[in-house]
């Protein structure tokens, strides 16, 4: 997400980084290309035309023009319009309060709501919570299966009410249930509709008075861009909604969306869609955002990530193996599994300061199978190859060739690429008893 957007901005912000001194006239020049980065991006044009009027009155007024690393300034102004077109800050739900609590999904058809609603809950079962998925899209029995299906999937429990069920009767009674087994959020799927249907519309109004949702979410497709920003404003004046979900953000390379929605309806963007996975739903913290654009990276949530997926005692015993000379291909795949749970590579390179260079390769590697392929081969070895890969030799790499689908040039790569890992390991290695043992990691 924000591909095309972040290399432009990135671009401009090298080259006021790399500048001694600026003048009023360089400034103008870099607002001009900021500016039409921006609205090559589908970025709003009233958005667009006060973000630059902001950085650009906050640049006078300031004197960057005179001050020292005036292009460092700049590059900071800009990061903080960002953030302040973004929101400003993490946007919450306030689920505290009544058990349980209504979380109530609307949008349009193939917005994304069924996925959200799954992935919303699986997340907030690991924040601690307790919920329960409600099938209340009565109108189309695709949806109903397919909550069901994702929820045996991620094992979240599902209600559903028998089909002819009006929506406000499957919402009643879900409450009902969530009562008696202890569930103390629901996350209401509910179904599609246009803006424009003041009968569907007129169900919602329904379902607000009925449950008085602690949310009211609406669920948009950031690959419509612009649309998405009347949709949300069409959508609020009807229902007063408390946040918003743009899904597919992984596909729009612009971000337009999510840089125009915020400020035109007022409406904070409490997570964005980032993939297919159930956990590929992620919480919108502006500041970190607004660094991952810029390429400064965001390596708090990637800490956050690698805290919920890597399992902290293996990932302990890995480098303990590595740094004593002991780490076998048998201990990488291991340690690429867990990368691998943590998200897609490019995504991750994006989060290490001057690592979004890296992160298309990274996604072309993972996406023409370079991973599935080292995988295979490891795959494809004895316990005893993947513990001791000295003892592979022509004829044993000739049969791991042909058992991962690859090559014999593959195998002797990755073998040769994992020999020189272990070269400079016994170099660091050699060093470390110099210097004293590993420290511990923190908390241990």
């Amino acid at each position: 997400m924000f591909e095309s957007l972040s290399a432009r901005l990135q671009a401009i912000a090298a080259d006021l980084r790399g500048r001694p001194r600026l003048t009023e006239a360089d400034l103008d020049a870099a607002l001009r290309e900021i500016r039409l980065a921006l609205l090559e991006a589908d970025v709003h044009f009233r958005v667009v035309k006060a973000f630059v009027a902001r950085v650009r009155e906050r640049a006078l007024g300031m004197d960057v023009l005179g001050g020292v690393r005036p292009g460092h300034q700049v590059v900071k102004l800009v990061h903080d319009e960002l953030v302040a077109a973004l929101g400003g800050h993490r946007h919450a739900l306030a689920l505290a309060g009544t058990s349980p609590a209504v979380v109530l999904l609307v949008g349009l058809q193939g917005s994304g709501k069924t996925t959200t609603a799954a992935k919303l809950a699986d997340r907030l079962r690991r924040e601690g919570r307790r919920p329960l998925l409600v099938a209340a899209d009565v109108y189309r029995p695709a949806a109903i299966e397919q909550l069901s299906r994702l929820g045996q999937q991620a094992d979240l429990a599902v209600f559903t009410a028998r089909a002819g069920t009006r929506a406000v009767e499957v919402a009643a009674a879900a409450r009902d249930e969530a009562i008696r087994t202890g569930a103390d959020v629901l996350v209401m799927d509910t179904a599609g509709r246009l803006h424009v249907d003041d009968a569907m519309m007129g169900e919602l109004d329904t379902l607000s008075t009925t449950l008085r949702p602690a949310e009211t979410v609406l669920v948009v497709d950031a690959m419509t861009g612009q649309e998405a920003v009347r949709v949300a404003e069409a959508f609020h004046a009807r229902l007063a909604l408390t946040a918003l979900i743009l899904t597919k953000m992984d596909g729009d390379a612009r971000g337009g969306a999510a840089l125009s929605i915020r400020t035109v309806t007022g409406v904070p963007i409490a997570y964005v869609g980032t993939g297919e996975r159930i956990d590929a739903l992620e919480a919108v913290h502006p500041d970190r955002l607004a660094q991952r654009i810029l390429g400064m990276g965001d390596i708090v949530t990637l800490v956050e990530r690698a805290a919920e997926q890597v399992d902290r005692e293996e990932a302990e015993r890995a480098a303990e193996r590595l740094m004593e000379a002991r780490f076998t291909l048998e201990d990488f795949r291991t340690q690429l599994h867990q990368v691998k749970r943590m998200g897609p590579i490019g995504q991750l390179l994006q989060m290490i300061p001057g690592g979004a260079g890296l992160a298309g390769a990274a996604q072309a590697a993972e996406e023409g199978g370079e991973l599935k392929r080292v995988e295979a081969i490891i795959d494809s070895m004895t316990p005893s190859e993947r513990r001791e890969p000295h003892v592979i030799k022509s004829s044993r790499r000739r049969r791991i060739a042909a058992g991962s689908g690859t090559t014999v040039a593959d195998v002797n790569r990755l073998l040769r690429q994992f020999e020189e890992m272990q070269k400079i390991v016994r170099q660091l290695s050699a060093g470390r008893g110099r210097n004293g043992p590993l420290p511990r990691l923190p908390g241990r």
